[in-house]
């Protein structure tokens, strides 16, 4: 898939649990796991808004495209 998600990193670097932004943006952890694994289909603007605001971020940090060609 040419998305590549980064939010891994971006935990990383903000020394920021899953669990704490998983809680913060009121959604599961499991979904949480999935979004940073990159096995979702596509995310709420509003999900990536939160997400965003609650790390400091840009949507860029977290979300990358990669084209192969």
């Amino acid at each position: 898939m040419p998305i590549i998600v980064k939010l891994d990193v971006m935990l990383a670097e903000r020394k920021v649990k899953s669990k704490d932004l998983a809680s913060a943006v009121g959604i599961t952890e499991a979904n949480l796991s999935l979004l940073k694994s990159g096995k979702v289909k596509g995310v709420r603007f509003a999900t990536l808004e939160a997400i965003c605001d609650y790390l400091n971020c840009q949507p860029g940090d977290i979300l990358r495209f990669e084209n192969d060609k």
